[in-house]
């Protein structure tokens, strides 16, 4: 489990600046005995004690001075001439204010840090869900295209639509070729698993001589893919189509086992 969230919990709950559901959370792990936090209280609270012993006795201006004997006569307007004396502890007062106050400066960087760090989280999130969903859009477009691509080729009568069939390693494997002899087509692609590392599937045109290399192309998650065919040069006709496993970048001449292939 990462720690590292708990450790800037530790920190700020050390200076009670935890609250809500972050500080029902953090209780929660502490009361699981975690040496590592306990540790990081200990540390807290002794730099805390030794900031504000550091603090030096500090003056305050006149005014302030005058304000704290005027609250103090009104609270106690009959003290004793004597007890005078104890105004000797404003330095403590005063110094011991300048360590409240170092000590919530402490604690705002604390707590700034914590929530920067949090941001700076959340900022990385949204990063990654952005391009996330630009690698999608960017998908759904290519599928987007194919597909009138596709319709655009069936409107014409001489388009013929091509079976494939799963063969080998694949038999639960399907595919269509969307194929006009001048223009090309598309190839879909179904079930066909993804390809083993340093792989890939590559498409075959079978007509007269040696196979002929289509393009290579990937499946999804789901074994989906879809495949522009470029034609045959010079138009010649094509009795097959067949797609082998190759090494990945694609291959001049078929070496690999073949996983889908249409009728001849």
């Amino acid at each position: 489990m990462n720690h590292e969230p708990f450790d800037t919990l530790a920190a700020a709950y050390a200076l009670g600046a935890l609250d809500g559901e972050e500080l029902v959370e953090f209780e929660a792990h502490l009361a699981q005995e975690c040496a590592r936090c306990a540790v990081t209280l200990r540390e807290s609270y002794e730099a805390l004690a030794a900031l504000a012993r550091s603090a030096p006795p500090a003056v305050p201006p006149p005014e302030v001075k005058q304000a704290l004997l005027s609250r103090i006569a009104a609270v106690a307007p009959t003290a004793s001439p004597r007890r005078e004396r104890g105004r000797g502890s404003l330095p403590w007062i005063a110094g011991a204010a300048a360590a409240a106050i170092v000590a919530a400066a402490f604690t705002g960087a604390f707590v700034a840090g914590h929530y920067e760090a949090r941001l700076g989280q959340t900022a990385r999130e949204l990063t990654a869900t952005r391009q996330r969903l630009e690698r999608e859009i960017a998908a759904l477009n290519d599928q987007l295209a194919a597909y009138r691509s596709a319709a655009d080729l069936l409107r014409d009568p001489a388009t013929r639509v091509v079976t494939l069939r799963g063969l080998g390693p694949s038999p639960g494997a399907t595919g269509w070729v969307i194929w006009h002899q001048t223009v090309g087509g598309q190839l879909f692609v179904a079930n066909l698993p993804p390809p083993p590392p340093s792989k890939t599937y590559e498409l075959w045109t079978i007509g007269e001589g040696a196979p002929r290399p289509a393009g290579v192309f990937r499946v999804d998650a789901e074994g989906r893919a879809t495949h522009r065919v470029e034609p045959v040069e010079g138009g010649k006709p094509v009795k097959v189509f067949a797609v082998t496993l190759e090494p990945e970048g694609g291959v001049p001449a078929p070496t690999g086992p073949m996983v889908l292939a249409s009728a001849k």
